[in-house]
């Protein structure tokens, strides 16, 4: 080598200081609404279309914001908002994701989300939403090899009317479960839709609570079921206790008045309302104390 020839070291990378346009602007209108909004909603984009994305933006124009962005550039905007928690809801930022900016509850867009969702036929490697159930009754399909499927699936069948029958309703796969290829196939013969697809709540962050999907989902029978319990439970105790409320108060008065007239019945206290039911609790009481005394060998 030369005397004279120097080794120049290559050149540093320089830091990026330009973003695209674009990415500018979606950071800034992901920082702005993250100030604007009480809630902040993450959600899944796997299996979502893009005509339920469409409606439901539509529907809910004035009361939600949705931007799909990357989780790059959505932390960025979201920590120079201010948001509080802003670390710790970024560090469950996964995936491809919509983010959803409302001053609904997060409960009440769960909802809203659930009845959303669209009915898909299940593919080998899809995850069952809910219990999978083949249901009893004729499926029209001609016996053949495909009854190996129905047995690997633990499903009991009979030939009917020249066709393959379900002898009784199935469970072949539970909330959790990967569909196989085979049951994937099963099913796709069925022509059962089994697996739920749209937009669910994988996180939120609301009133400065950051909440899992565990936290928000609601089962809207059972919550019914329990609501409907507690106020059963606390009619009859305040009946008990004859605390008079505008529910209460017919039942309380009703529960007085039978008191009232078994005590009247009892005591032979005769009036216009008991007097039938007095008069006849005397005669039932004679004819009883007269067996008695024939029994006694006393006659009348």
């Amino acid at each position: 080598m030369p005397s004279n020839q120097k080794l120049v070291a290559p050149q540093q990378e320089r830091k990026r200081t330009h973003y695209p346009e674009r990415k500018t602007e979606v950071l800034s209108r992901v920082q702005e609404l993250a100030s604007k909004y009480d809630t902040i909603i993450v959600s899944k984009l796997h299996k979502v279309r893009a005509s339920q994305l469409m409606l439901l933006r539509k529907n809910f124009r004035n009361e939600l914001v949705m931007i799909v962005a990357k989780n790059k550039i959505a932390s960025i905007a979201l920590k120079n908002s201010g948001m509080t928690n802003a670390d710790q809801f970024i560090s469950n930022l996964t995936g491809q994701n919509a983010m959803i900016f409302t001053n609904m509850s997060p409960f009440k867009l769960y909802l809203v989300l659930e009845k959303s969702k669209v009915n898909l036929p299940a593919r080998a490697g899809d995850v069952a939403t809910d219990d999978i159930i083949v249901p009893a009754g004729n499926t029209g399909i001609p016996p053949g090899p495909v009854l190996s499927e129905f047995k690997e699936a633990n499903v009991q069948t009979r030939i009917e009317s020249g066709s393959i029958s379900v002898s009784k309703d199935t469970v072949v796969a539970h909330p959790g479960d990967v569909i196989s290829p085979k049951l994937a196939g099963l099913l796709a013969r069925l022509n059962l839709k089994p697996i739920k697809a749209g937009l669910s709540i994988y996180m939120a962050r609301s009133g400065g609570l950051i909440l899992l999907q565990k936290d928000i989902s609601i089962d809207l029978n059972q919550y019914t079921s329990d609501v409907t319990r507690a106020f059963t439970e606390a009619l009859e105790l305040a009946t008990e206790a004859a605390y008079a409320t505008k529910d209460t108060l017919p039942l309380i008065i009703t529960r007085a008045e039978q008191g009232a007239r078994g005590v009247a019945a009892e005591s032979g206290y005769v009036t216009k309302e008991n007097a039938e039911s007095v008069l006849g609790l005397a005669e039932i009481q004679a004819r009883a104390l007269t067996e008695l005394a024939k029994q006694k060998g006393f006659s009348g």
